[in-house]
């Protein structure tokens, strides 16, 4: 249903993607991650024909997006990460708007009206006006918007962006029934968001495209998970010296119910090629017992999507931060 070929696009000279290719069977919910900036937004106003690309292809369901981006627009639903509401209206006038300028007409606008109420659970708001919503039914609405002409590609942008805990779910819930039977793009910053919907996942950094495959596939490029260990000992001295035993590792101070104790997530952003295989706890234990350190707990974690996503990111933009700088 999408094919992306080398596709770049420059901003002035900077360059906001560089040469990302993917594909995107029908049927299947693809999570879109990255940083901020990573080129997300930006790949998906191509997609829906919102920005013409510097170089390479897009096509939606086999039309060349820069040659018929009408066409494209007719088979899309899209949801920006802001939300196109026009607040002054009410939630059926919006969508039968919507409706109208796109190209659904009569008995069919009303009968496509009923569906997108129902599938996006806008029943008891219909007749209010959109200044009066909540943020989760002004998303909801922002949803209603996009599958009105009934498409089968759906292209959303940060659908939970300010959402509430419980709206989160309910958004999610809704994403994972619409992608049934439709092909979806999702970006967002919750990684929770994309193990729970996602059939498979594409990660960007700086305008590349550094990771692709499901969520368990992503979870074992790396060999080892972060090390907890919960130790009683001066803390800041702790932290020093696990710091100073694995370079460039995050070394992150979480939290204790009480007492003496301290407790550590260590976690390397890059294992060194030679050190693939070690564990951390063997090293962890030494300095343990060479500086009297009671030791309470020490385990091995598994990769975690946040592991992966750190990994593969992490290092790229302290580059660019260093570059600014």
């Amino acid at each position: 249903m999408i094919s992306v070929q080398n596709l770049s696009k420059m901003y002035g000279t900077f360059p906001a993607l560089r040469g990302v290719s993917f594909e995107v069977p029908s049927g299947q919910v693809l999570g879109f991650l990255g940083p901020n900036g990573a080129g997300k937004s930006t790949t998906m106003k191509i997609l829906t024909g919102y920005l013409y690309a510097t170089g390479g292809t897009a096509k939606v369901d086999g039309v060349d997006v820069s040659e018929h981006p009408v066409e494209v627009r007719r088979r899309v639903g899209y949801l920006p990460e802001t939300n196109p509401l026009y607040t002054d209206m009410r939630v059926d006038d919006y969508l039968s708007f919507v409706g109208e300028i796109r190209g659904v007409k009569g008995s069919q606008r009303k009968a496509a009206m009923e569906r997108v109420i129902a599938s996006c659970g806008l029943q008891k708001v219909v007749k209010k006006g959109i200044s009066e919503l909540s943020k989760g039914f002004r998303q909801r609405v922002g949803l209603a918007q996009a599958m009105i002409h009934d498409p089968q590609i759906l292209i959303l942008d940060e659908p939970t962006s300010g959402l509430d805990p419980n709206q989160i779910v309910e958004i999610r819930d809704l994403i994972r029934s619409l992608g049934a039977n439709r092909t979806v793009i999702l970006s967002t910053h919750y990684l929770q968001e994309v193990e729970a919907t996602c059939d498979r996942i594409i990660i960007v950094a700086r305008g590349e495209l550094v990771a692709d495959g499901t969520h368990r596939e992503l979870c074992e490029r790396l060999p080892k998970g972060a090390v907890h260990v919960e130790l009683v000992g001066p803390g800041d001295t702790i932290a020093a010296k696990l710091s100073e035993a694995f370079p460039g590792a995050r070394v992150e101070k979480l939290p204790v119910d009480a007492g003496q104790a301290v407790r550590f997530k260590v976690e390397r952003n890059a294992v060194p090629e030679n050190e693939a295989s070690s564990d951390m706890r063997g090293r962890i234990a030494d300095l343990a017992q060479q500086n009297g350190w009671k030791v309470l707990e020490l385990r091995q974690g598994g990769a975690s999507l946040e592991d992966v996503f750190r990994h593969l990111t992490y290092e790229k933009s302290a580059t660019v931060a260093q570059g600014a700088a």
